[in-house]
């Protein structure tokens, strides 16, 4: 089989949630642990991090990633989902699996996915983890793909557990209430292994306290230790003060971090992130200096190849994408696109067809000229659904189905002192990033 061969069965022959929703999703781990215990239970063979959250859990994964990097360890990354290839799922110090390597994994285990019927995200799992144990990594940072509890990569023993954050996503797997989602999240909070939390409420924390409890981990809320503010922001990367609460467990205090990643959400990020590693640190769990963290906060995106988040893609005119596809984490990026300064704002949206809509249209800027459009998945909500209920809240706008037209559209309509932002759905600025970079 050829890479592309290779690829095209792993979309078309396995259920494939980014593809089809609902029908890629198991209640169940049943199907993870026989690969598992079929490929020699690799995830024992190296030590890990795991990070769950409704938003931001991708940034914080690569800016752990880059410090461990930064301080000598050979670090396997695994994430969901990819923008423009598959390989960016895996990666080694920032290098995505060789394309010989995927399909030496297929080719060798066709049979085994034949009979098992795995998702698409169980054979990933499957095939990371398998990659990070033959390339004898030393810790692994592995993003929850969706949930906590029921995901397949919840059959680590990881160093550390970390929750971003809770918002209402997927709604229909991990329930309809703020508690619910947090108990699913929760599911990653192992016995004696400390756990971080990024943003919580009365809700979620308390469901987060009494797992703790139950599972005898120690439980730290990240902003109760650390707060940063943004300092400078530039094109290529933005500056932040952070500062010390009465956590004596952090090494530092009143320290500048230069992040070379875009976006005001970033400072919760930073927060998390700060926490995480102090609690690695104070428990012994790795070996990481505090030069080493400054190091890798300056250069995650270079050192993971981390995109979409908040980047800018094109000055002439300012051309900005952003992944963030819920209404949680619309809010963020859209209270930062409205303080722009710009002449008129073209916004190209897509969005899929199970997000909640109606939670996100409030966050949406009136002033904006919207080029509804749907990425080439069937997921996708068809850019004249999303139009029609677009202008009802009264967004203007132009429907325009296909990704690349759309974004052309706006480049020809747009002056040298207008915006343009892509958002609404990952897998629409997947295809402008295809275009563009």
């Amino acid at each position: 089989m050829t890479y592309s061969e290779t690829i095209n069965y792993l979309f078309n022959s396995l259920p494939m949630f980014h593809l089809i929703g609902a029908a890629a999703y198991k209640a169940s781990l049943d199907t993870t642990l026989k690969l598992d215990e079929i490929f020699d239970h690799p995830h024992k063979k190296f030590k890990s991090i795991h990070v769950a959250g409704t938003n931001g859990k991708g940034s914080v994964s690569h800016i752990i990633a880059s410090i461990l990097q930064s301080a000598g360890y050979k670090v396997g990354l695994y994430t969901s989902p990819h923008l423009t290839d598959f390989r960016e799922r895996i990666k080694i110090n920032g290098k995505e699996i060789p394309e010989d390597e995927v399909v030496h994994f297929v080719e060798k285990y066709k049979s085994v996915f034949d009979e098992l019927q795995p998702s698409f995200f169980e054979m990933t799992v499957a095939l990371a983890f398998d990659y990070f144990a033959q390339q004898k990594i030393d810790v692994a940072v592995v993003e929850v793909g969706l949930g906590g509890r029921l995901d397949s990569t919840n059959i680590i023993s990881p160093l550390l557990s970390i929750i971003t954050n809770i918002g209402f996503d997927h709604t229909e797997f991990l329930g309809k209430t703020i508690a619910a989602i947090a108990s699913e999240k929760a599911g990653i909070i192992k016995t004696q292994t400390p756990v971080v939390v990024g943003e919580w409420n009365d809700e979620s924390s308390v469901v987060f306290s009494e797992k703790a409890i139950y599972e005898n981990a120690e439980i730290i809320f990240a902003s109760q230790c650390v707060k940063a503010n943004v300092t400078k922001q530039y094109d290529t990367y933005q500056e932040f003060e952070i500062s010390v609460s009465d956590c004596k467990f952090m090494p530092f205090d009143k320290k500048k971090i230069k992040l070379d990643l875009l976006g005001n959400y970033q400072q919760k990020n930073i927060i998390t992130v700060l926490v995480a590693i102090a609690t690695l640190q104070k428990n012994n769990l790795l070996k990481i200096t505090n030069d080493t963290i400054f190091t890798g906060f300056a250069n995650a995106a270079k050192q993971t190849g981390l995109r979409g988040r908040w980047q800018i893609l094109s000055k002439n005119p300012l051309t900005i994408c952003d992944t963030g596809h819920n209404a949680h984490g619309l809010n963020l990026s859209m209270t930062q696109l409205k303080s722009i300064k710009r002449n008129k704002l073209f916004f190209v949206f897509g969005i899929v067809s199970d997000k909640d809509l109606e939670s996100v249209l409030p966050f949406l800027p009136q002033d904006a000229f919207y080029i509804f459009t749907n990425a080439d998945i069937p997921r996708a909500m068809p850019a004249s659904d999303l139009a029609q209920r677009c202008i009802s809240a009264n967004l203007q706008g132009k429907t325009i189905p296909n990704v690349k037209e759309a974004l052309l559209y706006a480049q020809k309509s747009a002056q040298q002192d207008d915006l343009i932002f892509i958002g609404g759905s990952t897998y629409v600025v997947a295809e402008i990033i295809d275009v563009l970079l």
